[in-house]
């Protein structure tokens, strides 16, 4: 099995949609078909390719959250209250910024000791950061 950090340091590449690279999404649900097996993407990677279409995919589901909720526990991942290492979790993170100021949004994250590790456009990043949901993940 890769370990969180032999993960990170991998050459991951910024793609919507997880097809030949990663977002935020996909970045996730590599790591935890890596740790258990189970793909909670499988289904869904490959099914947009664009910013607006992974939005209205996560409108179809309900939401980020829901669509976590249900492509997780899918898989048997449950959600846990105190996320430890290798955790997935809901993070509040900045995603651009216009005239009117910076643009913050729920995206999942991997718990990396005391920091969140997030799929950015330069690769992964860790970071502090709060979360509002997370998935133990074993």
């Amino acid at each position: 099995m890769t370990s969180l950090t032999e993960y990170a340091a991998l050459p991951h590449r910024w793609v919507w949609g997880g097809m030949g690279g990663h977002d935020c999404t996909t970045f996730c649900a590599r790591w935890v078909e890596i740790v258990t097996g189970k793909n909670p993407g499988a289904g869904l990677i490959g099914t947009y390719s664009s910013r607006e279409e992974a939005n209205a995919l996560i409108a179809s589901h309900g939401g980020i959250e829901r669509m976590l909720d249900e492509r997780l526990g899918q898989v048997g991942i449950s959600r846990a209250k105190a996320p430890r290492s290798g955790d997935v979790g809901l993070i509040s993170a900045p995603v651009g910024f216009d005239a009117t100021g910076i643009t913050n949004k729920q995206i999942p994250a991997i718990r990396f000791g005391p920091l969140w590790l997030a799929m950015s456009a330069r690769g992964p990043v860790a970071k502090q950061a709060t979360h509002s949901a997370a998935w133990r993940i074993e």
